[in-house]
């Protein structure tokens, strides 16, 4: 079983960050709690803006949010303190299932997911890795979303895919 946790990074955890997620805070406690239970099957994301120019929608996407078209080694784009130094796996997309994660979790492997946000880049990982045939656990109190309502419609959609994604809390998450 893996732990892969979805882009603890200063964008979305420093309050003056137009992407920030409110709770980002609320969810570090379970997440270092998870890693110490995980260590060392764990992998730490991060959303990046890619190095070329942005294509198809992308390029809608930084027109209007052109601060985020920053360098990977960017401050913002930093995992935050409690995490720095840990290597990462950098994708410019939502989603971070692909073949480096396939990897990490080996065939018919199952995936735990958390981090932010629920409602963008946690479901978006999520929903891949299940229709690549991985179990996937989201652990929702080490989640945090764009807001408290969009975490927990997240949530509840993600429920829909029962047997194949289970929603946990950080005390049962891996069991």
């Amino acid at each position: 079983m893996t732990l892969v946790l979805i882009d603890l990074q200063r964008i979305f955890a420093e309050p003056e960050s137009a992407w920030a997620a409110p709770d980002f805070q609320r969810v570090v406690k379970p997440v270092q709690e998870l890693v110490e239970r995980f260590a060392p099957d764990v992998v730490f994301t991060r959303f990046v803006a890619p190095t070329d120019e942005p294509r198809g929608s992308w390029a809608a996407y930084y027109e209007q949010y052109p601060f985020a078209l920053q360098p990977p080694d960017s401050y913002a784009y930093q995992l935050v303190d409690e995490f720095r130094g840990v290597p990462t796996l950098d994708k410019p997309a939502f989603g971070k299932w692909g073949p480096e994660l396939a990897e990490a979790v080996g065939p018919g492997g199952r995936l735990v997911l958390a981090g932010v946000s629920t409602d963008c880049c946690v479901i978006s990982t999520a929903l891949a890795a299940v229709d690549a045939g991985m179990y996937v656990q989201v652990v929702e109190d080490a989640c945090a979303g764009a807001d408290e309502e969009s975490h927990r419609k997240a949530i509840d959609i993600m429920r829909l895919y029962s047997p194949m994604l289970e929603i946990v809390t950080a005390d049962v998450a891996g069991l």
